[in-house]
């Protein structure tokens, strides 16, 4: 039975959905942990958790590098846009042997949505000193180029040449506009915080000091910058972008010239 949505994919059996759903791995990830092709460790213990309720235009996988470790290495949540095109939610990769930042949760366990509904000062502080960026709980793979790689596979394995990501950080998105992005909305917005970032800006004033979060060398840097951004730099929530791509194209866009990570 072929389809091309998410929602069709929901109602397919289960071990039909994993086997589609586990063509978004790229098989450096497997091969850098000894996953088999079946998602499983050496001893067969199934290591892909997988939501893809019937009925439902949504689907999240997590992948894990052995049993009973706490977080996934890759974990993805993909959804249909109203024209049937697919939608990456969310999609991160953790290096499980990198210390773990709680920033993803408060001191009593409540969870901040990596940031976003809470903030964890104290981990924030802790990750952005050890070189992480926001919403990160471990460093990452380097393997994002892989995954773009990868996902263009099960596009066209399903009649897609398109797909539609939604980067929760400014750093994303200029990592997204590295690897040929371009946006369909907030394009404005970078380059407004583009501008103010530049030699007499509206933002470089608020780099005070005024909190960890806003140093002056945050201007030169797209994490730093991420993380003051993060901090409210902006005076509103970095929100409303979309960036799209088109398989085996590159846009071109940046606009982030000359700074560096």
């Amino acid at each position: 039975m072929f389809t091309s949505t998410i929602s069709g994919i929901n109602r397919l059996p289960n071990e039909d959905k994993r086997e589609i759903f586990s063509r978004m791995v790229p098989p450096e990830l497997l091969e850098y942990f000894g996953i088999s092709a079946k998602m499983a460790d050496p001893d067969g213990n199934v290591l892909m958790k997988l939501n893809a309720p019937e009925g439902k235009s949504i689907a999240e996988m997590s992948l894990f590098h052995k049993i009973e470790f706490p977080d996934p290495v890759l974990y993805g949540q993909i959804a249909d846009t109203m024209n049937g095109q697919f939608h990456i939610m969310l999609y991160i990769l953790n290096d499980p042997e990198a210390p773990r930042f709680n920033v993803d949760r408060l001191a009593d366990g409540t969870p901040t949505q990596f940031g976003i509904l809470h903030r964890n000062l104290e981990a924030e502080r802790a990750a952005m000193d050890f070189g992480l960026a926001p919403g990160q709980i471990r460093k990452g793979l380097r393997l994002l180029g892989e995954a773009i790689q990868a996902f263009e596979g099960f596009l066209t394995s399903l009649g897609h040449d398109l797909h539609f990501v939604e980067p929760l950080f400014y750093h994303n998105a200029i990592l997204f506009e590295r690897y040929g992005y371009a946006y369909e909305r907030g394009r404005r917005l970078m380059e407004c915080i583009q501008a103010g970032f530049s030699p007499q800006g509206d933002l470089l004033p608020r780099l005070d000091g005024s909190t960890p979060f806003r140093n002056p060398e945050a201007a030169a840097s797209i994490r730093l910058r991420s993380w003051a951004i993060h901090d409210g730099l902006l005076g509103e929530p970095f929100t409303n972008v979309t960036m799209y791509k088109r398989v085996g194209a590159l846009a071109g866009v940046s606009t982030c010239n000359d700074c560096q990570w």
